[in-house]
């Protein structure tokens, strides 16, 4: 009899440590699921405040930057219920930007023309201005996924990013043919300028009425003759000496010595 209780009280013990066991990985794993998911959270705001620091480098319209503000209101919401003892601080910041949302929702809608947008002088100002709206156009596309952006929103500022990045390829390759001929680098001047012709061209099919692009078309046709003209000027041809035919050289007069 003592040795049955004996055995069952050890059974008993065995199912509590399992028991035990199987609770604190349930424990661990949730810890590290919300851990995980903060962590999720925090980069989109991260990385969308950063985007929305730098709207102010390009045309921005009012609606791209309410799908911004947005954005950054949803995952303080889903991050307060992750962060434990922080969970105060991001529910206040959650209603900082809510009332921004309503505000900008709330205002006329506003689309700047493309047509004032200049690149900057800065190179690492280009750099930064092709990742941000890289980085736009790839949130832009996740929160129409989601089914947070009108679909005639989404196409239209999305034809506003391609039409963007498209004048900063342009502008950016034609402003380097131009340093590149001031430095009587006419190769890569003329190379540089083909390119772009060539990227302008096959936009051009699709977009024939787009006035940038009819402006650039003859913007880099004037460069690449100017580039032509200066390379001819560098390297003028020399004019081969025409030989003397056989014949000619037969019949000429003998001359007197």
């Amino acid at each position: 009899m003592i040795f049955t209780l004996v055995l069952i009280s050890i059974g008993a013990l065995l199912l509590l440590v399992i028991g035990i066991n199987v609770i604190q990985q349930q424990k661990e794993r949730a810890e590290a699921e919300r851990r995980t998911e903060l962590a999720r959270q925090r980069a989109i705001i991260d990385e969308t405040e950063e985007v929305l620091s730098h709207t102010g480098m390009f045309p921005c319209s009012s609606q791209i930057v309410l799908v911004l503000y947005k954005r950054v209101e949803d995952a303080l919401g889903l991050a307060a219920n992750y962060a434990a003892s922080q969970a105060g601080d991001y529910k206040r910041r959650q209603a900082d930007i809510g009332a921004q949302v309503k505000t900008l929702a709330a205002s006329p809608k506003q689309a700047p023309s493309i047509e004032s947008f200049r690149l900057p002088d800065n190179d690492q100002q280009i750099l930064t201005l092709v990742q941000v709206l890289k980085k736009l156009k790839a949130i832009l596309r996740a929160e129409h996924n989601k089914g947070k952006v009108d679909p005639t929103i989404f196409s239209e500022e999305e034809g506003r990013i391609d039409s963007l990045q498209l004048r900063i390829n342009v502008d950016s390759m034609l402003s380097r043919a131009r340093a590149a001929c001031f430095m009587k680098q006419y190769g890569s001047s003329k190379q540089m300028v083909t390119k772009a012709l060539s990227t302008l061209h096959a936009i051009k099919a699709q977009t024939p009425n787009d006035p940038f692009i009819v402006k650039k078309v003859d913007e880099a046709k004037a460069m690449l003759d100017e580039i032509i003209g200066a390379q001819k000027i560098a390297s003028p041809e020399v004019t081969p000496v025409k030989e003397e035919e056989d014949i000619d050289v037969l019949f000429q007069p003998k001359k007197k010595w």
